[in-house]
């Protein structure tokens, strides 16, 4: 009978990460592409939480899953909203997709995108998702130069690749910080807090110095 014992042992300690892994790969999945599409959603956070819980996980490969769960999201995302600004683009009347892109592109930051892109190519691509508020107006200079979604698609991969990695090692750095998950959670929201926060105050802060 002692298998037995041993057996109910093992599900009781294995079944609460299973179910976890059950449930928070789809929901990262989710988030993720939702806040690709609609970008309200802090998905850096996200899945820089999701590489913390992985970290103190016994799962193999429980890392790995996270980085391709929020790679293929954060693409599949960035090309469903390209091909509706595209679609925007050429409607008589636009689209509210593409309108929705507009506003989240200031006029200085989309002139500095178009400049780049002109002179750099596929590359501002790449790191337009490392840069906070840097991917939509670098997505709208490409549907304002008429980029066909196959050379967005190219560009988009390793940029979703590179974005997937940066923020799942500032989890890795927050889960090997602490001893419990929760803690490491707070840490590397916190961390990705102020590295979205970072550009903006420092725009700020060079706008009100004086020349």
């Amino acid at each position: 009978m002692s298998w037995i014992a041993d057996a109910l042992s093992a599900t009781a300690t294995t079944s609460p990460e299973s179910t976890q892994q059950a449930l928070g790969y789809p929901s990262l999945f989710l988030l993720v592409l939702f806040g690709a599409l609609v970008p309200v959603i802090p998905t850096g956070a996200l899945v820089s939480s999701a590489a913390v819980v992985a970290f103190h996980q016994t799962a193999p490969f429980a890392l790995a899953l996270v980085f391709v769960t929020a790679s293929l999201a954060a693409f599949l995302g960035d090309i469903a909203l390209y091909w509706l600004g595209r679609r925007g683009m050429g409607s008589k009347n636009g689209s509210r997709w593409l309108e929705a892109i507009r506003a989240r592109a200031p006029e200085d930051r989309l002139e500095q995108a178009q400049k780049k892109l002109a002179d750099h190519g596929v590359t501002v691509l790449v790191l337009s998702r490392m840069v906070p508020a840097g991917r939509i107006p670098v997505m709208l200079a490409c549907l304002l130069a008429e980029w066909p979604i196959r050379r967005f698609a190219r560009g988009n991969a390793p940029a979703c690749l590179a974005w997937a990695v940066t923020y799942q090692l500032i989890g890795i750095l927050g889960g090997s910080l602490f001893p419990e998950p929760w803690e490491g959670v707070v840490a590397a929201v916190a961390l990705t807090v102020v590295i979205s926060a970072a550009p903006t105050v420092w725009r700020r802060v060079r706008k009100s110095t004086p020349a």
